[in-house]
């Protein structure tokens, strides 16, 4: 192969894949359940339309987020993946040809999850269910125990997380480290005490994506909401972070419901982040000195 010939190759994208995040305002309330998933629905339309191959929707997308009670979410709950939120959105992705990722409160028995659910054309991929809980969650999810999965599909491995989680670095290592090219970050990233936005506009879960995404060499597909739900505001922010860390297209705003759309050859993720000829973030990490807790067992000699 000639010079030329390897420069065409590598030009030419292995698995191109058009990502669009969708940002939309689902209210709490048994009520509210057919026009959220309608208008999520109606939103992921507008993506595929536009040629998105890989769609994903906000956390709890289909219930909306503010419940009153454990009762009242486990009515909202349903099951996976034989609930009706999923058979929909089986359909969507069979219809379409597309993949999709969207949360929704799911009930296995007594208990319930808050969780993350990956279809493809050919039906169910998989699940997520959330292992970082924020606030009142604790009341009413129990926290996920199966681990962090990353999916093999037609496009690409695909990584799950949800919202609280990016706070935890160890999330979107793992999920990279078991290969993942891009992951689907699902949120309802709430107000917190002020300052809310810096000024550029862009929240500091929208960094943390952003962080994640630049030390890991992956994608980060990162879909919020918008609005206010009950006694909950939502901070938008929706993003698609490239390998490098950078927004490919910018940051949503704080207010309106959107789609943000990105090109992007996947499996390039899964070139070496070599940036110069002396580093590379994986040949650079020293797992001599990390413990096989990631460093919490030194924390043990000072409790906060």
């Amino acid at each position: 192969m000639t010079p030329s010939d390897a420069a065409q190759a590598q030009e030419h994208p292995v698995s191109p894949v058009r990502i669009a995040v969708v940002q939309s305002a689902p209210r709490a309330g048994l009520h509210h359940r057919a026009a959220n998933s309608e208008r999520a629905l109606d939103l992921a339309e507008r993506a595929v339309r536009d040629g998105a191959t890989l769609v994903v929707l906000p956390e709890l997308a289909s219930t909306g987020y503010s419940f009153r009670d454990r009762a009242e979410a486990y009515a909202h709950a349903e099951d996976v993946p034989g609930g009706e939120t999923v058979r929909r959105w089986e359909d969507f992705a069979r219809r379409h040809g597309v993949h999709l990722v969207g949360g929704l409160a799911e009930r296995e028995g007594v208990r319930l999850f808050d969780t993350a659910v990956l279809v493809g054309p050919d039906g169910y991929v998989g699940r997520y269910r959330k292992a970082h809980l924020w606030n009142r969650e604790k009341l009413w999810f129990t926290p996920g125990d199966e681990g962090f999965p990353v999916f093999e599909t037609p496009i690409g491995r695909i990584g799950l997380l949800i919202c609280w989680d990016i706070w935890f670095p160890e999330v979107p290592r793992l999920l990279a480290q078991q290969g993942a090219d891009i992951i689907c970050s699902v949120n309802n990233w709430v107000w917190t005490p002020p300052p809310i936005f810096d000024e550029a506009g862009r929240c500091m879960a929208a960094y943390l994506t952003m962080t994640a995404a630049h030390v890991n060499n992956v994608f980060i597909a990162a879909a919020n909401r918008v609005g206010t739900d009950r006694d909950a505001r939502f901070l938008g922010c929706s993003l698609i972070a490239g390998t490098n860390g950078w927004p490919i297209g910018g940051v949503a705003g704080s207010e309106d419901e959107t789609v943000l759309t990105a090109d992007v050859d996947l499996v390039s993720a899964r070139s070496a982040p070599i940036w110069n000829p002396l580093n590379d973030l994986v040949r650079d990490r020293r797992t001599d000195l990390y413990d096989p807790l990631l460093g919490y067992r030194l924390g043990q000699a000072f409790p906060r």
